[in-house]
């Protein structure tokens, strides 16, 4: 949800409000002070020439918070916004607007650590699915998976790249038990199953073209595996084991 709005409105400048605290000799808003204003909303902080300017904490009347810096009567530097239903962001704020790094921890128990441009998850981050236990780690651009990126699954995991959230064209899965599927993402005409890549799925749907599996030779005690070298498979058989 939105947390920019109700804060915008300029109290000293309508002159409506009430405020309780320090003043300069030109009689703003200067210092620390707490003010209720005309909408309802709480602010308790500093305030530097008439303008919350510093740390302090903005209450909204919808029970939403921001605990942090602020910088002209803008959200500016770091700072926690807890929002009314549940979910929470912690970090860096630009101009009222979540820019840098911080960790967001959604009301599903989602949460994603990196980093952030205009409101949205943008650079190199960290999305971990609650429910499935998965996790995104790789590149974001405008709040989607973009280009390099790994899923992280309980045994397994997928390296390759990524297109609006989707895996596309050539990448790999790596197994724990030591062995690798490579293969291909090509868009598939069918709708993908739902939740194959999490809330953050969308179609239309890729399919795999397995291409080829590699598996780690067993060592074996007496011989001689200086020279040794993984064991290639045709995608067919690679597909049965």
């Amino acid at each position: 949800m939105s947390d920019v709005g109700s804060d915008e409105f300029d109290d000293e400048r309508s002159k409506i409000g009430e405020y309780e605290g320090d003043r300069n000799e030109a009689g703003e808003r200067h210092g620390v002070g707490k003010a209720v204003l005309p909408n309802g909303d709480k602010y308790q902080g500093r305030y530097e020439n008439g303008v919350r300017n510093g740390k302090g904490t903005y209450r909204f009347k919808n029970g939403a918070r921001y605990v942090g810096d602020y910088c002209q009567n803008k959200k500016h530097g770091q700072g926690s916004f807890y929002y009314p239903d549940g979910s929470q962001y912690e970090g860096s704020w630009v101009e009222d607007l979540r820019q840098g790094h911080g960790v967001y921890t959604y009301p599903n128990g989602d949460t994603y650590n990196g980093e952030w441009m205009h409101h949205m998850r943008h650079g190199q981050g960290i999305y971990h699915y609650s429910e499935t236990g998965s996790t995104y780690k790789g590149s974001w651009v405008n709040g989607k998976m973009e280009t390099a990126g790994e899923y992280i699954y309980s045994n397994h995991r997928y390296i390759g790249n990524f297109v609006n959230n989707n895996p596309h064209g050539q990448g790999k899965y790596v197994f724990d038990i030591g062995c690798e599927q490579h293969g291909e993402y090509h868009q598939a005409e069918q709708d993908q199953a739902e939740g194959e890549w999490g809330a953050l799925a969308s179609t239309p749907a890729f399919k795999w073209i397995p291409q080829c599996f590699t598996g780690l030779k067993l060592l074996t005690p007496g011989k001689d595996t200086s020279g040794g070298e993984k064991e290639t498979a045709s995608a067919e058989e690679g597909a049965e084991n």
